[in-house]
């Protein structure tokens, strides 16, 4: 059967491959990683410490994760070879058919975890912090502003990751003006890091009476939220603290009192804002963490001008800098502009269809830096 040696053929080119990746993942590292953590787990005392078992349970949890992706991996390879097999042996088109459907799903599982090797980045493994502010436009970029928030946060629950809203700001009619959210998961600034830069959105404009087409803008920040105690010095005179009434869901009490914080660091120009626990002292000392790793980032560049290799290139919010486009009307598509990836099914991405992007944007950004080198 022709059809069964060109999948064999096929099949038999990712042999040396898939032993290569075995060796990227660092399978045997991860083996032993967590065999010492399963051991310390047992160790008396070790649940003492909520924050660090927890850290140490999800750790485990991603470390068996990859492990299980590779084994999966190999039984589908070799559930493949033994359809192709059979249906030579019996000259069963339907057998090719089933080989066939699972050979896609090897070779997208497979590209999967080859981009995961190219998380090596200093922060990749970290959980991120990830805020967006709507651009200019009022109504249509709020509500645009809350498109991406939904987008992202549907793109983290599919992951598996955890979401905690740290700040957040209502549109003056629909939408948000700014959120900034905590997610939490292995590599999740790794990927994540794809999505820093400006979001563009063409549509017909549900806020329009005559049906007109608008363009709508919203940035993206995202960093690193960085575990290990950070010692950057900071004088009082260089930051301006306001305290202000927070916003956006969380029942009675977050209307109440003036317990969201806003830390303006004067030298660069750098803000941030915290309104997710109710007390105020809580908030300033997370606002004071993330203020420490964006200086802390900026303070690794080399000159300031690069500070967009690790918080992103975000520029103007607006026309000439977006990264990615949005387009729901005339045609439906979504394009990245550094990367040439598309989509034709907007309301997919939308809906947290995001690895496509990222993994693209993985794959670029890394033969760029071999190309620099």
């Amino acid at each position: 059967m022709i059809e069964a040696e060109q999948l064999k053929y096929k099949l038999n080119s990712f042999q040396e491959p898939l032993e290569d990746l075995s060796g990227s993942l660092a399978l045997e590292a991860k083996k032993e990683r967590i065999d010492q953590l399963e051991l310390n787990m047992e160790e008396p005392g070790f649940w003492d410490n909520v924050e660090e078992s927890q850290n140490v349970m999800k750790e485990v949890k991603s470390l068996k994760g990859v492990v299980e992706e590779y084994d999966d991996l190999k039984t589908k390879y070799e559930d493949i070879e033994t359809l192709i097999d059979m249906a030579e042996e019996d000259e069963d088109a339907d057998l090719i058919e089933e080989a066939t459907a699972l050979m896609d799903e090897f070779e997208k599982t497979y590209e999967e975890l080859r981009i995961s090797t190219l998380l090596t980045g200093e922060y990749d493994k970290d959980d991120a912090i990830l805020t967006l502010h709507a651009g200019a436009g009022g109504t249509e970029s709020c509500d645009w502003a809350g498109m991406l928030y939904r987008m992202f946060t549907r793109w983290a629950g599919k992951k598996g990751y955890g979401t905690e809203v740290l700040d957040y700001l209502d549109g003056d009619e629909a939408g948000i003006k700014s959120v900034t959210v905590k997610i939490t998961g292995m590599n999740a600034y790794g990927y994540l890091r794809s999505e820093k830069g400006v979001h563009r959105l063409v549509r017909i404009s549900p806020f329009n009476a005559a049906g007109k087409r608008q363009t709508s803008f919203a940035s993206c920040d995202v960093m690193p939220d960085i575990k290990d105690d950070i010692e950057v010095e900071i004088a009082d005179e260089d930051i301006r603290i306001d305290t202000y009434r927070a916003s956006g869901a969380g029942g009675q009490h977050i209307n109440k009192t003036d317990s969201a914080i806003r830390i303006t660091h004067l030298p660069t120009g750098i803000v941030v804002q915290c309104q997710n626990e109710r007390s105020q002292h809580k908030n300033k000392d997370q606002a004071m963490k993330m203020l420490k790793t964006k200086l802390y980032l900026l303070k690794q560049q080399q000159h300031l001008e690069k500070l967009s290799d690790i918080r992103g290139d975000v520029g103007d919010n607006g026309w000439g800098n977006q990264i990615r486009s949005y387009v729901l009307q005339p045609y439906t598509m979504v394009k990245d502009h550094r990367t040439n990836f598309e989509s034709g099914n907007p309301s997919a991405v939308l809906d947290g269809d995001l690895d496509g992007f990222m993994n693209a944007y993985l794959a670029w950004d890394n033969n760029s830096k071999k190309e620099e080198n």
